[in-house]
Parts: structure tokens; C-alpha cells; sequence
């Protein structure tokens, strides 16, 4: 008797043909990867409508009540609490939004290294110029206290 409640559960939670059409059209746009940031932002409906969770125990049956997440039992008791497929939708809506975020900063990350890349052949770019003015001005400054040197022993002879 678990048995079939737990295939049914299990097949209440399975995508409709028209949502495995979408979503394998949405993969194969992802395999290409021409998705857009839409798309890569929006996380899917999953399941459609007000579900009702038949009860094991015969009369009882309980009803979801959607946005308020109450179920109410038949003999008028209310149970608080999601059903197993409010967990199981929730669960799936977090893993994509964890997937759709993850794959954001695995981007941010890439543009980041990109940034960085560049920023180092530029600093790579301006150290190697600075090094060949600071040998430039080296060899000028060797040059004039050369040329200084020469002067003051030429005076030095004049006047002797």
C-alpha cells in the first residue's frame, strides 16, 4: 500500500509532456549556449495547480490549500505543513536557483580573471618602458659625469 502512494506521489511530482518538451527545448538551448540572462535567471514553474494528496487512511483525505501552505483534513482538524510535493518543488526550485547562481559567479569570476589578465600586460607593458628609460637615463647620466669629468681636467691642464 506505501508502495502505490509513493509511485503516485512520484508520478504527481514528474513533469507533464508539454514541461519535458520545455524544458528539454530549454537544455538544448543551454547545450548550445545561446542562452540569455532571461533565461538563465528564470526558474520554472514546476507541477501545475492545487494538488490534491490523497490519504491512506481512507475518509480523511487531505486537501493542499496553495499559498497559505494549510492542509485541512475532512473532520475539520487543520495540519500545518507542506506536502511531500510542495517539499519536493520547493527542494528543485532551490537546487536550479543554486545552479542559475553558481553558474553567475563561475561568469563574474571568469571576467574577474579576464580584468586581471589584461591589468597584467598593461603593469607588464609600462614596467618594461619604465626599465628601458631608467637604462636610457643611466647611460645620458654616465655620459654627463663623463663629459664633466673631461672639462674639469681640461681646465685643470689650462692652468698649469
Amino acid at each position: 500500500m506505501q508502495e502505490q502512494a509513493t509511485s503516485s506521489l512520484a508520478a504527481s511530482s514528474l513533469p507533464s509532456s508539454s514541461e519535458r518538451s520545455s524544458s528539454s527545448a530549454l537544455q538544448a538551448e543551454i547545450k548550445e549556449g545561446m542562452e540569455s540572462d532571461e533565461e538563465i535567471r528564470r526558474v520554472p514553474e514546476i507541477g501545475g495547480g492545487d494538488l490534491a494528496a490523497p490519504s491512506a487512511s481512507g475518509p480523511k483525505a487531505a486537501l493542499v490549500a496553495g499559498p497559505d501552505r494549510v492542509q485541512a483534513l475532512a473532520d475539520g482538524q487543520r495540519k500545518r505543513g507542506r506536502s511531500p510535493a510542495d517539499k519536493e518543488n520547493k527542494r528543485l526550485k532551490r537546487l536550479l536557483r543554486n545552479r542559475v547562481s553558481a553558474q553567475q559567479a563561475r561568469e563574474r569570476k571568469k571576467a574577474y580573471l579576464n580584468e586581471l589578465e589584461v591589468r597584467v600586460k598593461d603593469l607588464e607593458r609600462k614596467n618594461s618602458e619604465l626599465e628601458e628609460r631608467l637604462s636610457t637615463l643611466q647611460n645620458e647620466n654616465q655620459m654627463l659625469r663623463h663629459n664633466i669629468e673631461e672639462h674639469h681636467s681640461k681646465q685643470e691642464r689650462r692652468k698649469q
